[in-house]
């Protein structure tokens, strides 16, 4: 199983920009399509983007569409979520987990999350 660690949560003004790493471990990383999702206090988890093994197809949540962008580096064994224009209801904490792509989206593997990080943006 593919160990998970997410970074690069951190506080931000609305308008803003960070970037999420997922780190995985292991050496068939670059078999898995790989999602992110995030969860609010009080809410679902819900999907934010998906991108298959290669990076060819990537999908996204119509709420993040023109404003995320996942891509993935597979020498590094890593996945990224750049987050541009940030609104106060991205805060969230966020998950990558590996998954399968089933054309729409990337459906994730249950229980292979990683820890989360967490993202606040302040109006």
């Amino acid at each position: 199983q593919v160990q998970l660690v997410e970074s690069g949560g951190g506080l931000v003004q609305a308008g803003g920009s960070l970037r999420l790493s997922c780190a995985a471990s292991g050496r068939t990383f670059s078999s898995y399509a790989m999602t992110w999702f995030r969860q609010a206090p009080g809410k679902v988890r819900e999907f934010v983007a998906g991108i298959n093994w290669s990076g060819s197809r990537t999908y996204y949540a119509d709420s993040v569409k023109g404003r995320f962008t996942i891509f993935r580096d597979n020498a590094k064994n890593t996945v990224y979520l750049q987050m541009n224009s940030l609104k106060p209801e991205d805060t969230a904490v966020y998950y990558c987990a590996t998954g399968i792509d089933i054309g729409t989206s990337v459906a994730p593997h249950n229980g292979n999350w990683g820890q989360g990080t967490q993202v606040s943006v302040s109006s």
